[in-house]
């Protein structure tokens, strides 16, 4: 269960398309606390036998972050159940997740039910293409999302600013956010230095979540490392 926390821990969310053993490698010589899979649009079948790769590898725990009702893996140690609450399509606030019901309760996974607010990066983000959905662009309609969140029985709010944004979210609304609800935050999107990583983890979110920049350069991982 990812709780709230003193300080920012990490997280790396990998693409199993995209998939690095390297990667976990490093992230074991790192302080990593959580190891997310999944992506918005798989074209390979390799799901489970990725988390089964990183299982092998790592004693990391390894979340779920499922794009849609397929990537289901009763290897994993538990499994984010996302509702899109910054967009109004059905299918992803409840729709997908009647498809995955009975899957996910037979896997026996630990769930973790999470409300998923997409912020703009100044980038359509495959998450937006997919869900046709847009993403918020004013602090107080986010706060409030969050907020709802909260109030609907979320055990967790992630921000997202979408796959290779071309900005992080703004330091003010990740703070504003987080002093109004009191369950954990997560933060991801946009984070590919070691600059901007520090930038969020000032801002104070329980968890910081770096993924599409670790594709490109997973050495960025040791460089960030050296913040927490």
């Amino acid at each position: 269960m990812l709780n709230k926390t003193t300080h920012t821990q990490l997280v790396i969310l990998i693409d199993p398309d995209k998939y690095n053993p390297e990667l976990v490698k490093l992230a074991n010589a790192c302080k990593v606390s959580y190891i997310f899979v999944g992506g918005s649009s798989l074209k390979g079948n390799s799901f489970e036998k990725t988390i089964r790769s990183i299982k092998s590898i790592t004693s990391i725990p390894v979340v779920i972050f499922p794009g849609d009702e397929t990537q289901i893996s009763k290897y994993a140690d538990s499994i984010l159940i996302l509702s899109l609450l910054s967009g109004r399509n059905a299918e992803y606030l409840v729709g997908k997740h009647i498809k995955a019901a009975s899957k996910i309760k037979a896997s026996k996974l630990e769930t973790i039910p999470t409300g998923y607010i997409l912020v703009n990066g100044d980038k359509t983000s495959a998450t937006q293409k997919i869900t046709k959905t847009k993403p918020l662009t004013g602090k107080k309609e986010i706060i409030e999302t969050a907020i709802a969140g909260e109030l609907l029985g979320k055990q967790l709010i992630y921000l997202e600013a979408g796959s290779g944004a071309k900005k992080t979210l703004d330091a003010s609304v990740i703070k504003a956010v987080k002093k109004q609800i009191s369950i954990p935050l997560i933060v991801g999107g946009g984070i590919d230095s070691l600059q901007k990583a520090k930038q969020i983890i000032l801002s104070g979110p329980d968890y910081i979540v770096i993924g599409n920049a670790l594709e490109k350069r997973p050495d960025l991982l040791l460089e960030i490392n050296t913040l927490f």
